[in-house]
């Protein structure tokens, strides 16, 4: 459910509401009380905020490989994996 800023045209109120999308728009300021005084406006939304580690190096990064790791599938035994050259 969206967050939906109004601003009463009497007053200069200002507030948010936490309400669907099917809701009605409120008319009615909350301040001053008077009716058909409010309108709805229009912001730019909520940027995307990314905390913590996030999924991309928890979930779905390639664990670094150890240099001195051998490969398990290679058929070379020593540290000259094909996988490793570019």
């Amino acid at each position: 459910m969206p967050t939906y800023e109004y601003k009463c045209k009497k007053c200069g109120h200002e507030f948010e509401l936490f309400q669907k999308m099917s809701d009605p728009a409120v008319k009615d300021c909350p301040k001053c009380k008077t009716g058909n005084s409010v309108v709805k406006i229009i912001g730019s939304g909520s940027g995307i905020i990314f905390k913590g580690s996030g999924f991309y190096e928890t979930d779905y990064k390639n664990p670094k490989r150890n240099n001195n790791e051998v490969c398990r599938n290679c058929p070379a035994k020593d540290n000259s994996c094909p996988k490793d050259r570019k």
